[in-house]
């Protein structure tokens, strides 16, 4: 019998967010009689994601929430790492402070380290030069580097050589369907005739969901028939809903939470707006894509995620008004298809980059 490799990812959550659904997406691919995933995750609740991963066969741990300077949560770490040798491999998630982990890692033995980059930046605020001091031993402690793109390798690395794990989707659950459009507009009591403007992510500060409503805001009071569509949960959740009840726009912003249905929702949308501070490499503007839907993205996100020809980009420092004509423009001269090819083409199928990182699991195991 073939022994099983368990990879253990260290993350802060399974909830539905662009870094977990990556890694779900690769979860649900590889192949489970070689390589499982465990979790472990640094609160206390059940993610969304968690009872799915145990229905697949991963084991789910928690730690308390990390916190670098803390001498009990290192104890508790090395604790974990102590009375848990099966692991031979370890992907970190934790972007600027998964050295810990990574250390922690190296001195209870463990071969095979891996940090993974997942952003370009941090939020300015009083953690960043103590995250910044953290990030910059990664390659220290790490024996494998990963990113989402070269932008976030470059900044989260810094001259150290990293390896791009591509944010792959499962490319047939999003081709554009007429069918399902209708559906899903119907379901919410849209009309063919109004235009959904589109958004996926946390409700936090790299997002800019504050601006998203800036630029709803304006483009509603040119087109009456809209309606903007926000998918997603976030600490700043409620100070959205308070700035869209201040506009008086609580009939025709539809706050819909965290969703399983992405994919089925994006064909309701007629038009994605992105409005970042920062990104890594979003996986939903790669799901987006995969829908056929035109993008309007800020040039802070990398344009490595640019695949199809209908993504735009605009400077942060650009009026709503801008925003807005940009926005209406692309929808109405936009004739939407299917656009799946391009993102295999573009190398964006989780089935050939599943199979790449189990070979690549499987080889460095068989290494030692």
């Amino acid at each position: 019998m073939v022994k099983i490799t368990r990879v253990l990812h260290i993350v802060t959550t399974m909830n539905r967010g662009g870094l977990e659904t990556m890694l779900m997406n690769y979860y649900r691919y590889i192949d489970h009689t070689k390589v499982q995933f465990d979790f472990l995750v640094h609160r206390d609740f059940e993610s969304d994601y968690d009872k799915e991963i145990l229905s697949l066969g991963g084991k789910i741990y928690h730690l308390p929430r990390l916190n670098p300077l803390s001498i009990n949560y290192r104890k508790q770490l090395n604790k974990f790492f102590k009375e848990h040798k099966e692991y031979q491999i370890i992907h970190v998630h934790q972007d600027c402070l998964s050295s810990i982990a990574l250390k922690y890692a190296k001195k209870n033995d463990i071969p095979i380290r891996i940090a993974h980059a997942h952003s370009t930046s941090q939020d300015k605020n009083i953690k960043y030069l103590v995250k910044s001091f953290f990030m910059r031993s990664i390659p220290r402690y790490a024996t494998y580097l990963f990113a989402c793109g070269s932008e976030a390798g470059d900044w989260m690395f810094r001259g150290n050589n990293y390896t791009i794990l591509n944010n792959a989707i499962d490319i047939k659950t999003f081709i554009y369907s007429t069918n399902i459009r209708n559906e899903i507009r119907n379901r919410f009591n849209i009309t063919e005739n109004e235009i959904v403007i589109g958004h996926v992510g946390r409700f936090n500060y790299p997002k800019n969901h504050e601006f998203l409503i800036d630029i709803f805001n304006e483009i509603h009071k040119l087109v009456s028939n809209s309606k903007l569509m926000l998918v997603g949960t976030g600490n700043l959740q409620n100070l959205i809903k308070e700035k869209v009840k201040r506009f008086g726009l609580e009939d025709d912003v539809l706050l819909l939470g965290s969703r399983s249905d992405v994919n089925e929702l994006m064909q309701a949308m007629d038009i994605l707006v992105f409005p970042s501070r920062y990104e890594g490499l979003p996986v939903t503007l790669i799901e987006a894509q995969a829908s056929g839907l035109p993008i309007i993205k800020s040039n802070n996100i990398p344009e490595q995620c640019v695949i199809t020809p209908n993504v735009y980009s605009l400077s942060l420092n650009d009026n709503v008004q801008k925003w807005s004509q940009k926005i209406l423009e692309t929808y109405k001269n936009y004739q939407r298809n299917d656009t799946s090819s391009y993102i295999k083409d573009a190398g964006f199928d989780i089935e050939g980059n599943a199979k790449w990182l189990e070979n690549l699991y499987l080889g460095e195991v068989k290494k030692l």
